[in-house]
Order: structure tokens, then C-alpha cells, then sequence
């Protein structure tokens, strides 16, 4: 609601003749009208100015160009667009740079990936689209050198490592400003770790599980007599000089009571693309948060101390089976395309709800009521919907999200 929708013109402008001397002539074209009018004119554009620097000041109210200005107080910008990082394969190495197109995109080599990560069919590398977004996720085929290159004799994008995100929608970004003034980021709190987190391309949502091993008491790790009198026996049983050398560290680490629950993170991460992350972008987040090979030395973003663990969702596999009714000229193989894209869209929507929820629920009822709202050009009535073989809601573990698996009439 406008704060000064009172304040029109015609208001101003009777306001105005109302404070003249009745005895003076204020009807339209006399000179105390010509001379008032041009002045409310103006001032009813400032009210209309006045009432827009109101809608723009606050972080509830404001388009998105102010709002961006409004967040630079707090640090905070609109997460940008990010392309999307692919697996490709070449009978041949080929050199980074090197540009191709797939359909209407185009891609660039960004490096040689490891030769484990080769197959039978060619050999691994990492490729990037040019694009930043969403469009090139769902993209794989074969790639057509823009150049010339020499020797090469096939290429195919093979498989989605990072995917592509759009840059951050207003109401999205609005909302994480928000949350951010209701909740402190500050020294590795859980606030401070899903800023960092979703600060990285390709990362859609952020569980934290905080102290998550804390199931293990400090008092376990302590060595008892027997562990003692065998580790000063010099370790009988095993002779790997390696293996000697981490179990002295964990040993005096616990003798001298260093070995503790606290400070331990675990972050479980979905992809952009709603789905469970590459081993790629685990990676990536985890040598960001806390490199491995320097677990809570603070090398990475997470505070000194703090070990963090990186995982990713888990994707639970739902089938379906149903009695669809279908109108005349219908048949299964034609609606069924129809109908996976309901189910499909039903679970991206819990997906995108994984991140506040403690269990995403499978809903049979959803199910059905969707499928006969959406097809309801051809699907005349559903009924004995089961999921996973059972006539009841599943309710997913806490780092599931549901995928589609096989739907059968």
C-alpha cells in the first residue's frame, strides 16, 4: 500500500484553492487556478517519487537493483550465473583451449583430467560451456572442433561434473538477505558455513550437522592397559613402517587426551541441478571448506580446528505403480512422457525443499491429485497408486531426495 495514495493531484490541488479567500475566483482557467496547478502538478510527482524511495529503502519492498545496493551493506551480492563443467572424450589429448559446439553451445577445453578417469572409449577432459546457466546441463553428443586440430577423430560430451546455475532470482536472493539478518554468519557458525558453501558454483543447498560424531565420547579414544602394554611391545602383528607411523600419531594423540568430538562439520550438499553432486564438485567444496591433506589447519574457509567433512545427497529411487484411466484415443506409451514429467516436477519440488526439511515425505496423494490435474486432457480417474511395491508415504532419510525410477499402469 502506497503511503501517500491521498496525495493525487486533485487532492493537492484542492487543498491548495481551499486555503485561498472564498470571495476570489478559484474555478478552472481563473488566475488563482493557473497559478496553483502547475506547482500541485509537481509536487504530486515528488509524493510519487517520495513513495518509490520508501518501496526501494527497505529490503522487503525493494526492486532488484536496489536490493543489490541494499545487500552491499552486509557483504552479500546476488549469486552470478556459473557454467556448466563437463566430462568429454578424445581419441586423442587434445589441447587446452580448444574450442567445439554441441547443437547451438559451445564448449572449451579446460584440461587434461586424470588418465584414471579415461575409458575405453577415449580419453578423459574437463569442458567447460561457454554459456553460463542452466542451458547446457541436460546437453551430451558429439563435439565439432571449431578449429581444425589434427588427429582428432571423435568427441563426445559425455557426462555432467558441475552443473550450470542461473544467476540467483530476486525473491531468492531477497530471502537469503533476510536469513541473513535473522541468523549471524560468524566464526563457523551454522549460518556462516551455508553462506561459504553456497557461495561455490554448482552447489544448489547445504545440510550442517555440527559436532556430527559426537556419538563417540572423548573417553573412547583414550588407550586402555592392554592398548598400552601392546603398543610399547612395539605393535606386535603389524609391520608396515606406514601403518606404525599413523598409529603412533593417533596413539600419543590419545594418551595425551588431544583427541576430541568437537569441532567436527559434516556439510551434505545437493547440485544445482537438484541431484546428488560428482565426485568433482565434492572435491571441489571440500578442498575450499578444509583440503583434505590439511584437515583443520584453517587452510580452507573453515575456521581453525574445525575438521569438515564433504558429502553429498542421496538420491532414493521411488517406483511407482498405478491404474490409470485413460480417455478414448489414449494410450499408455503416449501419456506416460506426460505423466514422468508431473513426477518428475513433484520431486524437484521436494528436492528444493530438502534443504529446510528433516525428511522429505513421498506422497501417494500427490501423486494421484497431480497426475489427474495436469493430464487431465486425457487421464479421466487414478487409483491403487503404490511406491516402492507398499500402499504407504515414504518418508526419506535425512540427507535423501526421491528420483524417479520405473512407473507402470
Amino acid at each position: 500500500m502506497s503511503l501517500f495514495e491521498d496525495r493525487t493531484f486533485e487532492n493537492l490541488l484542492a487543498s491548495a484553492l481551499a486555503r485561498v479567500s472564498p470571495t476570489l475566483d478559484k474555478r478552472e482557467g481563473s488566475l488563482v487556478y493557473n497559478g496553483n496547478a502547475p506547482a500541485m502538478a509537481e509536487l504530486a510527482q515528488l509524493y510519487i517519487g517520495l513513495d518509490f524511495v520508501f518501496t526501494a529503502t527497505y529490503i522487503a519492498t525493494a526492486p532488484r537493483e536496489y536490493l543489490i545496493e541494499r545487500a552491499k551493506d552486509r557483504g552479500m551480492a546476488p549469486k552470478a550465473a556459473s557454467a556448466a563443467v563437463f566430462r568429454a572424450e578424445f581419441n586423442i589429448e587434445v589441447p587446452a583451449g580448444a574450442r567445439f559446439s554441441c547443437e547451438d553451445l559451445n564448449f572449451y577445453v579446460a584440461e587434461r583430467m586424470p588418465t584414471d578417469e579415461d575409458t575405453a572409449t577415449g580419453l578423459s577432459h574437463k569442458v567447460i560451456c561457454e554459456t553460463a546457466g542452466t542451458v547446457a546441463n541436460d546437453y551430451t553428443g558429439a563435439l565439432i572442433p571449431i578449429e581444425y586440430i589434427d588427429g582428432l577423430a571423435s568427441a563426445n560430451l559425455v557426462e555432467l561434473l558441475i552443473p550450470g546455475d542461473d544467476e540467483e532470482d530476486t525473491e531468492v536472493f531477497r530471502q537469503r538477505i533476510l536469513d541473513a539478518l535473522q541468523s549471524q554468519a560468524f566464526g563457523g557458525n551454522q549460518a556462516d558455513y551455508k553462506q561459504k558453501v553456497l557461495s561455490i558454483d554448482g552447489v544448489a543447498a547445504v545440510k550442517v550437522h555440527p559436532v556430527w560424531n559426537a556419538d563417540t565420547p572423548p573417553a573412547a579414544f583414550i588407550p586402555s592397559e592392554a592398548v598400552q602394554a601392546w603398543f610399547a611391545g612395539g605393535m606386535a602383528g603389524v609391520t608396515d613402517t606406514a601403518a606404525k607411523e599413523w598409529i603412533t600419531a593417533i596413539y600419543n594423540a590419545a594418551i595425551n587426551k588431544k583427541l576430541t568430538v568437537g569441532g567436527t562439520v559434516r556439510l551434505v550438499v545437493m547440485a544445482a541441478n537438484n541431484s546428488a553432486p560428482s565426485e568433482l564438485l565434492l572435491e571441489t567444496v571440500q578442498t575450499t571448506i578444509d583440503p583434505t591433506q590439511n584437515a583443520g589447519e584453517g587452510m580452507g574457509l573453515a575456521p581453525i580446528g574445525h575438521i569438515v567433512k564433504v558429502d553429498g545427497v542421496k538420491l532414493q529411487t521411488i517406483n511407482i505403480t498405478t491404474n490409470i484411466v485413460l480417455t478414448a484415443g489414449w494410450v499408455w506409451a503416449n501419456a506416460k512422457p506426460y505423466i514422468e514429467e508431473v513426477i518428475d516436477n513433484y520431486f524437484n519440488e521436494l528436492a528444493e525443499a530438502w534443504e529446510s526439511s528433516t525428511n522429505l515425505v513421498v506422497r501417494i496423494s500427490q501423486i494421484e491429485s497431480r497426475i489427474l490435474q495436469e493430464c487431465s486432457a486425457f487421464v479421466m480417474d487414478i487409483s491403487g497408486t503404490q511406491i516402492n511395491g507398499g500402499n504407504a508415504n515414504i518418508t526419506l532419510g535425512e540427507d535423501y531426495i526421491p528420483v524417479r525410477g520405473v512407473i507402470n499402469e
